[in-house]
């Protein structure tokens, strides 16, 4: 406790109140972990723009996709699902597609491609979102 932390922020908005300016302050470092996590996990950094035309079209593309992190928060909450955008990913990351290879008597291999079923809290989440269970469908093809 010799240190318990303070923060001062600072804004041009001097007609805020101190709620206002706190929940604009999470709001900006929520948005910025998002962004990260995108960036990260879709391999999207980093990213080098020779045309500002790309670059405006990489952030629109950014921030559409974080409108969609939104939209399924949005979606969890109202069902009573309150977990971090971190905590989310980490749990749909469970599921995974998956490639059975059998050998065939003629000597030929079938491959079956699938996704795995989702089980417990990720079943909820899915079917909360109206997310496809089998994402991706089955395919099979004879080698």
């Amino acid at each position: 406790m010799a240190h318990p932390g303070v923060y001062c922020l600072r804004s041009s908005e001097t007609d805020w109140n101190e709620e206002t300016l706190w929940r604009s302050y999470i709001t900006l470092t929520d948005l910025e972990a998002v962004f990260r996590s995108l960036k990260s996990e879709l391999g999207l950094r980093p990213i080098f723009h020779h045309k500002e035309e790309r670059a405006d079209e990489h952030l629109f593309i950014t921030v559409l996709a974080y409108q969609f992190v939104q939209i399924i928060r949005h979606r969890l909450t109202d069902q009573g699902i309150h977990t971090s955008w971190r905590s989310l990913r980490q749990l749909l990351s469970g599921q995974v597609r998956i490639t059975a290879i059998f050998k065939q008597p003629d000597e030929r291999t079938l491959h079956v491609r699938k996704a795995s079923q989702p089980e417990g809290q990720h079943l909820v989440i899915c079917k909360t979102l109206g997310i496809d269970m089998q994402p991706g469908g089955v395919h099979k093809y004879i080698h």
